[in-house]
């Protein structure tokens, strides 16, 4: 089969790719860590019994074993002078097994990342790449495949010179099909953070005839990547090769948990969404592709078949794999959020805090707040405890962030610092005044209102661009809460600022703590009158009563929080002030969770007591 014959193929239908080579050899006792693409000279064996498997599959097209034979991986291996010999071998032992099946079977030249990196991020240069690229390519081509699949990518700009060698070499030998793909992390970018969508209008520009995702963490994720090329590239056809979902340890053993069945069950949606050429990678197996197969020749209806649009407005380059926050989507359901605030440590050791942040979430949190230098008290920057509590506990987080204190070019880079770490709801707020904290004679101006903060984040981050509207590269995903006083002394300012924060693109609102649930209902009652019913999520605040000095600093001290004289009297009359407050609060959140538009609750325990939140979120869970 040629190369015409391919391209005319994939006009008409569907290839079916091979799986898994390194697996499949390893499962034949090759040894881990050897050079796989050597065996092409000293085991072909080995490398033809993999071939015959995936033929006897049912596969159009297989690789040759020459994934990682360039010059730099060969000459780690020590054979750095038989490039041309170990590609050339690769694509006969390919014929061979093709010539055997007694099929029309496409051969494709398999072309890996070369294992450095290359400049700005490592030291080697654009040009050194595409001579490494050029040696093996030609190589390929000149011992006479259909086509050449450049796969497993990570750096867009390592691809593009593997795309510019194979277009030059090319150029001396019959056309053949040219498939380029990329492999994604688990927030459907790549390592260096590209989409697929600006992954697709990058190599489509360089030539391509393929658009490709492979490897990657399974079936179902690449189909969301595919989803994104499609849509910025709608011309091309696509290849998608998935591993078989994510490897785990087993009895010492690496297991993939995708089976067969899984990729036949998702096929239809792949084929759905524009892929032309399907197959597998790591942990795929002939029974995979068996099953691929199988379900290539028996088409059913794709679950989902709608294909989402190119955006044509400023934020086309947001990919369209990027999914809203567990937060986000909480919010527009039927359940009562609970969010609990944490206060970061003192110190650079954030085992306590994490120890309170894996006992809140058994108890039932749904998020955590982690607060900004809470009364200018000086504490490790909540963008690291974010991070930390959302990588080893496993639990989404809000942060603060405070403009107080922060110039532009700070509020800026702070921001993608945050978006970098993988946190992406922030609470915007003024900040605590420096003169009452730590550090009374701190730098405390700010360039910046929450209103236009929540504005920059909404209007100009999330849709690619900085303050000044130059492109920013990719745009953010940010989701926004505003805060809102209930009890507020001028309720007719505190409604006119909540209108303005949400013309900047407010998400949702956390409220100041409130003692008294008739005080919500009239707040939303005087908005509705004058406005409508408000359809803004509000997390309400509830801040558990300690003891009865307590209560007596924050209704005397702390601006916009007002208690009850008869809950005053509660805790002063309690013989267990803090059980006392546990109740008060129980009381408290079962009217404020009747009242509309309040969605959830924000609780603040008091003096970092968090098994005081932990046996609220108990009770309330124990009522869902």
């Amino acid at each position: 089969m040629t190369s015409i014959n391919l391209q005319e193929k994939l006009k008409r239908g569907t290839l079916l790719a091979d799986g898994a080579l390194g697996s499949e050899l390893y499962a034949r006792g090759i040894i881990h860590g050897s050079c796989l693409d050597a065996l092409n000279l000293t085991d072909p064996a080995a490398v033809l019994g993999v071939h015959a498997g995936y033929l006897q599959a049912g596969a159009d097209l297989i690789e040759t074993n020459t994934f990682g034979a360039n010059p730099f991986r060969l000459a780690s291996h020590g054979h750095a002078e038989q490039v041309a010999a170990i590609n050339q071998a690769g694509v006969v032992l390919a014929r061979q097994a093709a010539a055997a099946s007694g099929r029309a079977v496409a051969v494709a030249g398999s072309v890996g990342p070369l294992g450095v990196r290359l400049a700005p991020f490592g030291r080697v240069k654009p040009e050194a790449a595409y001579a490494a690229f050029s040696a093996q390519i030609g190589a390929l081509l000149a011992a006479g495949v259909d086509a050449l699949v450049l796969e497993t990518f990570s750096d867009l700009m390592e691809l593009s010179e593997a795309v510019r060698a194979a277009r030059d070499c090319a150029a001396a030998h019959p056309p053949v099909l040219l498939v380029a793909s990329m492999t994604f992390t688990r927030d459907d970018r790549t390592q260096l953070g590209d989409s697929p969508a600006h992954v697709a209008r990058t190599l489509a520009g360089l030539g391509v005839d393929v658009l490709g995702a492979n490897c990657s963490i399974g079936p179902a994720q690449l189909l969301r990547v595919l989803k994104g090329m499609h849509a910025a590239a709608p011309q091309l056809p696509l290849s998608i090769m998935p591993n078989a979902g994510m490897p785990e340890l087993s009895g010492g053993r690496v297991v993939y948990p995708a089976g067969p069945d899984y990729f036949a069950q998702l096929t239809p949606d792949w084929l759905a969404t524009g892929a032309r050429i399907v197959g597998g990678c790591c942990g795929t197996t002939p029974a995979h592709i068996a099953a691929l197969r199988q379900a290539l020749d028996t088409p059913r209806t794709a679950s989902v078949r709608s294909v989402p649009a190119r955006p044509s407005s400023p934020a086309e380059s947001l990919p369209a794999t990027d999914e809203p926050t567990k937060l986000a989507t909480q919010l527009q359901s039927k359940r009562f959020v609970i969010t609990v605030e944490m206060s970061p440590p003192k110190g650079y050791t954030p085992h306590k805090v994490l120890a309170g942040a894996h006992m809140l979430a058994e108890a039932g949190a749904d998020v955590i707040n982690v607060a900004d230098s809470p009364l200018a008290r000086m504490r490790m920057s909540p963008w690291a405890v974010c991070h930390l509590i959302q990588q080893q506990v496993g639990v989404e987080t809000v942060l603060h962030f405070p403009t107080r204190g922060r110039n532009l070019l700070r509020v800026q880079g702070d921001l993608l610092a945050a978006h970098a770490l993988g946190v992406r709801n922030v609470f915007v707020v003024m900040g605590d005044p420096a003169n009452i904290g730590d550090f009374p004679q701190a730098f405390d101006t700010f360039d910046v209102a929450p209103t236009a903060l929540l504005q920059l984040v909404k209007q100009r981050f999330n849709a690619g661009m900085d303050q000044a509207g130059q492109d920013i590269g990719q745009p953010t995903s940010f989701v926004a809460a505003c805060a809102l006083s209930l009890s507020a002394p001028d309720p007719a300012r505190e409604i006119k600022l909540l209108r303005k924060k949400l013309e900047c693109g407010a998400d949702f609102a956390l409220t100041q703590p409130v003692f008294d649930a008739q005080v919500a209902r009239d707040f939303f009652a005087r908005y509705a009158a004058e406005h409508g019913p408000l359809q803004l999520p509000v997390l309400v605040g509830v801040l558990p009563l300690y003891s009865e000095r307590h209560a007596g600093f924050l209704h005397n001290e702390v601006p916009g929080v007002h208690i009850p004289e008869a809950i005053q009297r509660r805790i002063a009359g309690a013989a267990d002030a803090p059980a006392e407050g546990i109740r008060i609060a129980l009381e408290l959140l079962a009217e404020l969770r009747e009242i509309t538009p309040i969605r959830g609750a924000y609780l603040q325990p008091p003096f970092r007591r968090y098994e005081l939140a932990a046996e609220i979120i108990e009770h309330l869970r124990a009522q869902d």
